[in-house]
């Protein structure tokens, strides 16, 4: 019997039919996550064509991306004044209330950034195939699952069928060896193999992580980890399903429960790749090695550890990344040999699906505790979901953060997109936790470098990015 990945074993799974020769399939998908920005035209042309949805119960929605994330959120703080997000959250409401499917909309408890939801709530579990009208629906991989993000044709033909026409991807495999060292995180390993093999890197892949490294992470690392694979080109990541998993879906709000729980997590320990499955690509890192990095371009490729200098475009060999080196020192300010340690920042923002989850809270809380964020930067914190605001607030995270003259916003995917009310003004220079620095991302002029929470903790604080290492509390 031919040996498998995880990856493809789920692929096979999920298979209705093979489509000719050309490795694509008929792709059966368990689950699909709705937001406001990218379904209105998908159901649209679903409408054009006089069809319905198949299985609304495969589907959940949530507004994420254009909602207010003003301190207070009630009926009245959230009354959208620009006409098109408006129209973009009612057709939404319109479009679930018409084919059944359940919505969390902008006052629901359930409410915040899909990729956050979905693994909270349980919507994802191991083995499943889950898509949605977003690049970063990756991050679904640490549950031992495949998510990928489709286009908006795409979201009405599985609407219509719940089924999609898939290209198989070939297989990557990343083995982080060792431990992480203390104030290193799952957002700079991410930063580190991203730089090492290139925004296209892993373009035509899905990654599978392994090693000693990858099994320490907490679930919320790997989700980090998985979120910014795609920031690689990634088709997907995946994480084989473990204990560390099952101890952070148990009781969770749609996970099975009694005998049905004990009969899934028997099954779901069978899902890792054969021993001797065939990966098309081999990537090495060894974790120890792994210093708190920081981007200084408009790629998340284009990154250095803290204590590190700016390349020169010069000693760059491919003339087209020449290029863009230069033009990215340009738009950042920057110049080559430059130290980013001590580059002062004008705001500083924690938020995001990458690292808006109560880990990263509480990684930056250890750094704010009794401290006081710098004058003249703007600090803002937005929970990824309403449940991890309310939980940051019942541990006493949330007040940590004022104390530290941090804003203590609601859930949503605010200054990540700037799609909303939440942006920078060209010129700003923002640290920020989020997942793209490409020119405007958080704003027309912005500049924005890419960073963990803790490290965005440390900015913060003295105004300048800095070595969080420094601040730790022994």
């Amino acid at each position: 019997m031919t040996q498998r990945t995880l990856y493809q074993r789920i692929v096979d799974s999920h298979t209705v039919r093979t489509l000719g020769s050309g490795g694509q399939v008929l792709l059966y998908v368990d689950r699909q996550v709705l937001n406001e920005y990218t379904s209105p035209q998908a159901f649209a042309a679903l409408h054009a064509a006089a069809r319905t949805v198949w299985r609304p119960a495969a589907s959940v929605a949530v507004v994420d991306h254009v909602n207010p994330t003003v301190p207070e959120r009630n009926a009245r703080t959230m009354v959208l004044a620009d006409t098109d997000r408006a129209r973009q959250v009612s057709a939404l409401a319109a479009n679930c209330n018409r084919h059944g499917i359940e919505l969390f909309d902008m006052l629901d408890a359930r409410q915040g950034i899909e990729h956050v939801v979905a693994s909270e709530q349980g919507l994802v579990l191991p083995g499943m195939v889950i898509a949605a009208g977003d690049s970063h629906t990756t991050t679904h991989g640490a549950m031992g699952a495949l998510g990928f993000g489709i286009g908006s044709s795409e979201i009405e033909h599985l609407l219509a069928t719940q089924t999609l026409v898939y290209s198989v991807m070939r297989n990557m495999r990343v083995t982080v060896r060792g431990r992480l060292g203390p104030g290193v995180t799952a957002k700079d390993l991410v930063l580190t193999l991203i730089r090492q093999i290139g925004a296209d890197g892993a373009s035509g892949h899905v990654i599978e992580y392994t090693g000693e490294a990858i099994s320490a992470l907490s679930v919320e690392g790997r989700l980090t980890l998985c979120n910014m694979s795609v920031e690689a080109a990634a088709r997907g990541a995946i994480v084989a399903p473990d204990d560390t998993l099952f101890e952070y879906l148990h009781g969770r709000p749609r996970v099975p429960t009694g005998a049905k729980w004990d009969a899934a997590v028997t099954a779901w320990r069978s899902l890792r790749s054969d021993a001797a499955a065939v990966f098309d690509t081999d990537v090495w890192l060894d974790a120890s090695t792994v210093a708190p990095m920081v981007t200084w371009g408009t790629s998340p490729d284009q990154g250095v550890t803290i204590d590190a200098v700016i390349p020169d475009p010069a000693q760059e060999a491919d003339a087209t990344r020449r290029r863009g080196m230069a033009r990215a020192l340009a738009y950042m300010d920057l110049q080559p040999g430059q130290r980013l340690d001590g580059l002062p920042i004008s705001h500083a923002f924690i938020g995001s699906c990458t690292n808006g989850r109560l880990d990263d809270l509480r990684d930056a809380a250890r750094v704010l505790r009794g401290r006081h964020v710098a004058p003249g930067v703007r600090a803002m914190v937005v929970p990824g979901s309403t449940s991890v605001r309310m939980q940051a607030e019942a541990e006493g995270l949330a007040q940590v953060f004022r104390d530290a003259g941090f804003e203590w916003r609601q859930a949503g995917c605010s200054m990540c997109v700037a799609m909303n009310d939440d942006h920078l003004d060209a010129g700003d220079r923002c640290a920020s936790s989020t997942n793209r620095n490409f020119e405007g991302r958080q704003g027309a002029g912005a500049r924005t470098h890419l960073m963990s929470p803790a490290m965005v903790a440390a900015a913060a604080l003295t105004g300048a990015i800095t070595d969080v290492r420094r601040l730790l509390p022994n």
